[in-house]
């Protein structure tokens, strides 16, 4: 899990350098610890990570060892120096290697360095060569008419920065002045660097008006748009100076000092927005402006891009917007990147809640009203001041104060996770966190988040919670848990997952058996009497409703604490309604009978001999069936299925609540009608062909024995009479249909395989995939078949079994003597080459 760490400005290797150094272009490695001592520690690529400000000192010492050993001697000396001020006790991970082998470096580079020294003292050497730097890759490159090199500008300046530090350092140490020349030289060093940035695409300080990229109007048409802070409160340490015109300050500036904001996330997105409203705007404007203005279509394009799903969260909660735009037309451009810029900021330094993206909506839903409230003056009705963002604008203030706190449930989550693998009721993961704002319960957490709210309570020790997930408390702590889902882990989960399907096979069963016991041909379903037997299927349908809405409760009981009450409500109603019609049914069917047996006698006994009433019994299917027939109209139309879902009018949503419950991810994803109407065809081809030859072939030649079996009663035994008081020899009819039942519900993935094979040659030949054109292409995979079956479908050696779980899933030795696996392959392979040889001989006397 990556940290929500900041970005260091590594300017040197976003740029070539100036030194013929070859190290220099190599990635940098912080975290990489030195397992292997040699010369390769001191790239300063290998620096352990508590160590990372002293990677540019040693980065220009490689840079200037081949000009001037001496001066990276010292370089490399300063950063010795610096790494024992960092970690003085070397506590950190690596760092006692790393000094070690830094000092033994320095102690055998001193007199070879010291002997090619130009100047006497080590003060006066650096001075020289800092001078000479700076003649020769600075003002050279300042000088340049087009500056073209302004890469190789931006890291001269950094690099003279870092020699200046040591520079600085040995003339401390030696009791030596610096030179007015020196210093003067390094302030405008300094106050270059300050405009000299580096960059990924587009070069955005002052000194770059000049460059190619920045000259195409429709870039020139996003920066000026992004420089309009005509208006903007600045605080007050931060006021633009009437002589600071020309610095380059934008409106993501003024973020960054209103919401602090790290510097290098604010580059990064500021090159992000522009980028993003040229490209649209380039394309909402081909034509060519003599004064370049950002189109407004294309600013509300970008815009309603990426505000897409944080409105479509503030609509599923209720909730309006944060983005209020201005009454005057000339403040709303401005407001509307200030909005863009604001959410990029936030999505750049996220870390990992990016991964939570309604948690971002959250924090942009507050930070944008913080927004609002600044630039329209509001009043705060707590402190009488104006409106100010809550926390401040310090530097790093939102990194520290907004992420790394929510960053940190996360971290302690995860470590939980680690200490009870077996049990993921225990622990929450980044989809329970983020499901937590797809609720109004979210706004508990208020603005500034309160620190002691639940969902920022983990338990303090893990072991608190044996018994089960739903227990939440933990000494006093109150941990939030899992939102809406919690895992139980059971074999019952195949029945809940397809239970359609399941109960598809289950009523189509009974149907079939109902219909080849009384005449044995589809036609008899016409018979009254036949009908109204298989009527008795809506029976069976209730009874697994009702299993289907037992098991849905018993799965949702651990995240009970959690659910909203109208979920409870559905669970509830669900087996409420599951359970009448299990009642309601069967009364039904027993009074459209006039002299009824078994079941449907006993239930009329019961309730009284009335007369038979068949129509009460359909008016009740027609009840019964009333969602499904509703669902099945809503499956054959696709659109209207995705409008409602998406809907969030509550008339339209307490409709759909019974069907599912609401969620915010998931809702109108649905393929369109032709999609749809090719998968229906499949599936009403593929099972029509299997319960046609289960019918025929499995179910129909039974009927008779069966019944020829029930009338013979069988007395005598040879082995244990497993149901002594059934009547109807009921053993000897189980053991002849269950092997036809588990094949019944089993061959529908046979049908499956060859439905899929069958379709999927004919699409595959209908779009020439893998066409074989002629003879000679026929025979030329002759010769590779063999190969690629004994690759694909023989089991290699590699995949062999070691150790412990070897020796008890291996096979008896005797087996293993009679076939090896070596013995299979020579086999197959003689067999496919005998074959495909055989084969070959045809097809050439054929051609």
């Amino acid at each position: 899990m990556a940290a929500p760490g900041r970005r260091t400005a590594d300017v040197s290797s976003s740029s070539p350098a100036p030194s013929p150094s070859p190290s220099t272009g190599r990635r940098l490695l912080r975290t990489q610890t030195v397992g292997n001592l040699g010369e390769s520690i001191f790239d300063s690529e290998v620096v352990p990570s508590s160590l990372v400000e002293i990677a540019p000192i040693l980065r220009v010492a490689n840079e200037v060892e081949a000009t001037n050993p001496r001066v990276a001697y010292l370089c490399r000396f300063y950063a010795f120096e610096k790494a024992h001020r960092l970690d003085p006790t070397s506590s950190g991970r690596g760092v006692r290697q790393f000094k070690t082998a830094l000092l033994q470096r320095l102690e055998r580079e001193n007199d070879p360095t010291l002997k090619g020294r130009v100047h006497q003292s080590d003060a006066r050497e650096m001075q020289r060569f800092y001078r000479e730097y700076y003649k020769k890759y600075i003002q050279a490159l300042q000088h340049a008419a087009d500056k073209a090199d302004r890469a190789l500008l931006t890291k001269a300046y950094q690099t003279a920065a870092v020699l200046f530090e040591v520079l600085r350092a040995v003339n401390v140490s030696q009791s030596v002045e610096v030179d007015q020349a020196i210093l003067d030289t390094h302030n405008k060093v300094e106050e270059k660097k300050k405009l000299y940035v580096p960059y990924n695409i587009l070069p955005l300080d002052p000194e770059s008006t000049g460059q190619a990229i920045m000259r195409y109007p429709e870039i020139q048409a996003a920066v000026y748009a992004l420089r309009n802070t005509r208006g903007l409160p600045w605080p007050k340490d931060q006021d633009k100076k009437p002589g600071e015109k020309n610095t380059g300050k934008d409106l993501l500036d003024w973020l960054q000092a209103m919401f602090g904001f790290q510097k290098d996330n604010v580059s990064n997105q500021r090159e992000h927005l522009v980028l993003l409203l040229a490209n649209v705007h380039i394309m909402k404007v081909p034509k060519v402006d003599q004064q370049p203005k950002l189109d407004d279509k294309a600013l509300d394009a970008v815009m309603k891009k990426l505000f897409k799903n944080y409105k479509k969260w503030c609509k599923y909660l209720g909730r309006k917007s944060s983005l209020w735009l201005p009454t005057i037309q000339q403040e709303v451009q401005q407001r509307k990147l200030l909005y863009m810029g604001l959410y990029l900021l936030i999505w750049g330094e996220a870390a990992n809640l990016r991964f939570m993206p309604e948690c971002i909506c959250y924090i942009y839903h507050h930070m944008a009203f913080e927004l609002y409230g600044m630039l329209a003056g509001n009043v705060s009705p707590m402190t009488g001041e104006n409106v100010k963002p809550a926390y401040g604008g310090d530097e790093e203030a939102f990194l520290i104060k907004v992420v790394t706190p929510i960053y940190k449930v996360i971290e302690k989550e995860a470590e939980r996770s680690k200490t009870m693998k077996s049990k993921h009721s225990h622990w929450r993961n980044y989809d329970d966190l983020n499901e937590y704002f797809w609720s109004v319960d979210c706004f508990r957490l208020g603005w500034p988040m309160r620190a002691d709210a639940d969902f920022f309570k983990t338990p303090k020790d893990a072991y608190l919670n044996l018994l089960n997930g739903e227990n939440r408390s933990a000494g006093n702590t109150h941990w939030m848990g899992k939102v809406n889902f919690v895992e139980i882990r059971s074999f019952w989960h195949i029945f809940r997952s397809f239970d359609r399907m399941w109960i598809f096979l289950i009523l189509s069963l009974q149907a079939m058996i109902i219909i080849a016991w009384n005449g044995g041909t589809p036609s008899d379903i016409f018979d009254a009497g036949v009908f109204k037997k298989v009527l008795s299927i809506f029976i069976t349908a209730a009874i697994l409703k009702l299993g289907q809405a037992i098991l849905d409760l018993i799965f949702g009981w651990k995240a009970r604490r959690n659910m909203s009450f109208a979920v409870k409500l559905r669970y509830i109603l669900k087996l409420i309604c599951a359970a009448a019609w299990v009642v309601i049914l069967p009364v039904t069917y027993a009074y459209t009978w006039e002299n009824p047996t078994g079941l449907a006698r006993t239930i009329k006994s019961w309730l009284g001999d009335g007369q038979n009433q068949p129509s009460l019994y359909i008016l009740a299917i027609v009840i019964y069936m009333a969602p499904n027939i509703v669902a099945s109209m809503l499956f054959l139309f696709p659109f209207m299925r995705r409008f409602l879902e998406s809907s969030n009018v509550k008339v339209i949503t307490i409709i759909m609540w019974w069907s599912q419950p609401r969620l915010f991810v998931g809702r109108g994803m649905h393929e369109g009608a032709f999609s749809l109407f090719k998968y229906t065809m499949f599936w009403v081809l593929l099972l029509a062909t299997k319960l046609t030859v289960s019918f025929y072939i499995e179910i129909k030649p039974l009927v008779q024995p069966t019944i020829d079996i029930m009338r013979e009663p069988i007395r005598t035994f040879q082995w244990h009479e497993f149901f002594p008081h059934g009547t109807n020899n009921i053993g000897v009819v189980i053991s002849l249909w269950a092997p036809i039942i588990l094949v019944y519900f089993m061959d529908t993935q046979i049908w499956y395989a060859l439905f899929s094979t069958l379709i999927g040659g004919i699409y595959g030949a209908y779009r020439r995939l893998g066409e074989i054109r002629t003879l000679g292409m026929l025979r030329s995979r002759f010769e590779s078949l063999p190969e690629a079956f004994n690759e694909r479908l023989i089991p290699s050696d590699a995949n062999k079994s070691k150790g412990l779980r070897a020796a008890f899933s291996s096979r008896p030795k005797f087996f293993r003597l009679l076939v090896t696996k070596d013995r299979k392959r020579k086999e197959l392979q003689g067999l496919l080459k005998c074959g495909m040889s055989l084969l070959q001989v045809s097809v050439k006397k054929t051609s």
